[in-house]
């Protein structure tokens, strides 16, 4: 059985979904960034949409205001450094969406794990 990343937000959700591990991927986000000092404290019931919303958002500031807890963020999530460094950072907004996906994909990736291996 072999991992297999999602291309999208919105197939990366409706993955976790099928598999019955989105609470698990909601969780292992609330422990992360708990973890780094920024929490989110997102309830395991919220809806994808909001989960990507909330998200997005966070890393938005982070970026803007705290980058430093950003950086720590990425390291303590383990988010690829090449796949960041691929990123156009021209406009800030975009690039928090684009981050925001690599850390749900890498997130995903350890619950899978987890939950297959």
């Amino acid at each position: 059985m072999n991992f297999i990343a999602p291309n999208t937000i919105d197939s990366l959700f409706s993955q976790a979904e099928t598999e019955m591990l989105y609470s698990k991927l909601i969780n292992q986000l609330n422990k992360d960034f708990n973890l780094a000092n920024e929490s989110i404290d997102i309830p395991e019931a919220t809806a994808a949409e909001d989960v990507k919303a909330i998200l997005h958002e966070k890393i938005y500031r982070l970026i803007q205001y705290k980058f430093a807890e950003y950086l720590n963020l990425l390291y303590i999530i383990d988010v690829s450094e090449e796949e960041v460094k691929k990123l156009d950072g021209s406009d800030i907004s975009i690039l928090s969406g684009q981050v925001s996906f690599l850390i749900l994909k890498r997130e995903w990736q350890k619950v899978w794990f987890r939950n297959k291996l």
